[in-house]
């Protein structure tokens, strides 16, 4: 019997997705991307979309037909076998202790904002230590801070695309309306052209990492396949509107040339002033400040809940596996918790030094993460001959073409000057979590068999062809 316990609602799941796709990215990281593409680069949140869209319906097929299967590793582990499996949750798992690291650094910042003389190790290691004890309560805590803080964006999201929507189209008072020169303005709708759009898709899909969390929060879900299924893909459809429009939103009231990437720069804020909001700054800086803590928030889950399953299928030390009476994986939570350590001292030692090095670290893994996962698809869909309708056939072709999309955005990143050291940095880790994986398999063939994934035979309901 699974020791986790089955208490994530389908509001708290589909919160849980927008919450982990939905950081800074959007704030703050997207001016990066329009910078790179111009008013063109809703071509590169529509074509990450795609990819984004394609990976959600990939994962929520698998878990429909295999529910008590935890998270994508184990489907990884059922279709691929135990070492890309193995690869993958380690791989992965690392990426987002990174990420974590990457986030509580920025939500430090955006503190010193209000408090620029406190240290920056300070307002990191509270946060951190807030995150940790919201994750160590029971799990429907956690998706209950977790859906209020992602109302929180998407309430701030909406409120942008509909004043902007007003001011494009309409006016403010007091002032005219806007109109959509600003996507013809400067050198044209694509100033760069295609090179352009493609390089911008390396930040897009940073803003859409995330969308795989659902998969492994269902092993914690009341339902599985009901509800992954329904929140998984309403998660993306959402954020792709939620980015697209917001984006759209951006470049027709801040020039693309002048779209900053600082809080008090940034497109969001200078929306609201120009709506006569007051104290636009701080308003969007606590904005900010909770799309970060809210990202560490899911991220410090997923990694917890990954540990978890490596411990399970003993791909980790057993003493991870271990669950408390209130049904959380304490030791492997806290062990996960080296993020937000890494994160601490990086602030008090080097705080402007590693950033963008941990957030290529973190986007290298999870577009790898992405990868594996898509593949383990076309393995599934290999294994279901029922599955070849048109409707099946077509999501194995568009996996088919997402990978090669994301092994293009890897091989850009390694030539990219922002992302070159750590995508290359990354490339040892990977095999050395390759040479571990080879080396956990020949040691395990003395030792004896390894279970194998959770549950391996599919839920007869949802084994037929695909609809």
């Amino acid at each position: 019997m699974d020791p986790l316990r089955h208490d994530l609602s389908r509001r708290q799941m589909r919160m849980i997705g927008i919450g982990g796709a939905i950081g800074t990215g959007l704030f703050l990281g997207s001016a990066a991307a329009i910078a790179t593409a111009g008013p063109a680069v809703v071509v590169s949140f529509l074509i990450g979309g795609a990819v984004a869209l394609t990976l959600a319906y990939a994962l929520s097929t698998m878990v429909a037909a295999y529910p008590g299967v935890h998270g994508f590793g184990g489907l990884a582990h059922r279709f691929l076998g135990r070492g890309p499996a193995f690869v993958q949750r380690w791989w992965y798992w690392g990426a987002q202790v990174v990420n974590v690291g990457s986030e509580a650094l920025a939500a430090g910042i955006y503190v010193r904002l209000w408090w620029p003389q406190l240290p920056l190790w300070v307002p990191v290691a509270v946060i951190a230590i807030v995150v940790l004890a919201a994750n160590a309560l029971t799990v429907r805590v956690f998706g209950e801070f977790e859906y209020w803080f992602a109302m929180i964006k998407v309430v701030a999201i909406l409120l942008f695309i509909g004043l902007g929507v007003a001011a494009i189209f309409f006016g403010l008072p007091g002032s005219p309306a806007i109109g959509l020169s600003g996507w013809t303005d400067h050198g044209g709708f694509a100033p760069f052209g295609l090179p352009g759009i493609w390089l911008a898709m390396v930040l897009v899909f940073f803003s859409y990492m995330g969308t795989e969390s659902m998969a492994i929060a269902a092993g914690e879900a009341r339902d599985a396949r009901r509800d992954v299924v329904a929140a998984t893909r309403g998660v993306v459809v959402r954020l792709l509107l939620f980015y697209v429009l917001a984006t759209a939103v951006v470049i027709s009231v801040v020039p693309w040339t002048d779209a900053g990437g600082t809080v008090t720069a940034s497109p969001f804020v200078r929306l609201f002033q120009y709506a006569g909001i007051p104290a636009a700054v701080h308003i969007m800086n606590a904005v900010v400040l909770v799309a970060a803590v809210s990202a560490m928030n899911t991220n410090v889950y997923l990694t917890s809940r990954t540990l978890y399953q490596l411990s399970v299928t003993r791909h980790a030390p057993g003493v991870f596996a271990r669950v408390n009476r209130r049904g959380v994986p304490l030791n492997a939570l806290l062990f996960s918790g080296l993020g937000l350590v890494l994160a601490s001292l990086l602030a008090a030692f080097a705080p402007g030094q590693a950033f963008l090095a941990l957030v290529g670290l973190a986007l290298g893994g999870a577009v790898l993460t992405w990868v594996l996962i898509l593949a383990t698809y076309l393995a599934f869909w290999r294994a279901h001959p029922e599955r070849r309708s048109p409707r099946g056939n077509l999501l194995a072709a568009g996996s088919a073409l997402s990978i090669l999309v994301l092994l293009g955005v890897l091989a850009t990143m390694s030539v990219t000057e922002t992302f070159a050291t750590p995508t290359r940095l990354g490339a040892p880790l990977l095999l050395l979590v390759v040479v571990a994986a080879v080396a956990h398999r020949l040691l395990g063939r003395r030792a004896g068999p390894e279970p194998g994934p959770e549950e391996l035979s599919p839920d007869p309901a949802a084994a037929g062809p695909a609809r």
